[in-house]
């Protein structure tokens, strides 16, 4: 199933695309005149020179990608970035190098993935008590490593 999406390209590189036939996610490349260097633990904002218009009940998901994370130790923070329907500005990345060495973002890198998907609207329901599971309001580590 695809769904028709409007976009805009303001960088020289191509459309987001799926690296394969069954990949969830798009590559998002950086859009930048030169080549950027984070040091360690740096963040920085990096731009895709990517505008898009989704259609209303869904959203985009900006997530890492493992290679760059697992070879140069970079990842997205706030991850995963939430792009709403009716957002219309360049999508940007928000990118954090993890390693112990400075590392170098050049134009055109593959920096992130995109990932469209369905929104369910919730409708609250206010009540006194909620059912009882066998979990119940055990979390964060209740059943052990």
């Amino acid at each position: 199933m695809s769904i028709p999406v409007k976009i805009i390209n303001h960088s020289a590189h191509p459309l987001p695309a799926y690296a394969t036939t069954d990949a969830a996610g798009m590559d998002l490349r950086a859009n930048i005149p030169q080549a950027v260097s984070l040091r360690p633990m740096e963040r920085q904002l990096i731009p895709t020179g990517i505008f898009i218009e989704l259609p209303p009940g869904f959203e985009a998901q900006v997530r890492p990608r493992s290679g760059l994370a697992l070879k140069q130790g970079i990842t997205c923070l706030n991850s995963p970035g939430t792009i709403d329907a009716d957002y219309r500005g360049e999508l940007k990345v928000i990118l954090i190098n993890l390693s112990l060495t400075e590392q170098l973002i050049h134009p055109g890198d593959r920096i992130a993935q995109m990932v469209v998907s369905a929104v369910e609207k919730v409708e609250w329901h206010p009540v006194e008590e909620l059912n009882q599971t066998v979990r119940n309001s055990g979390g964060f580590g209740h059943t052990g490593k």
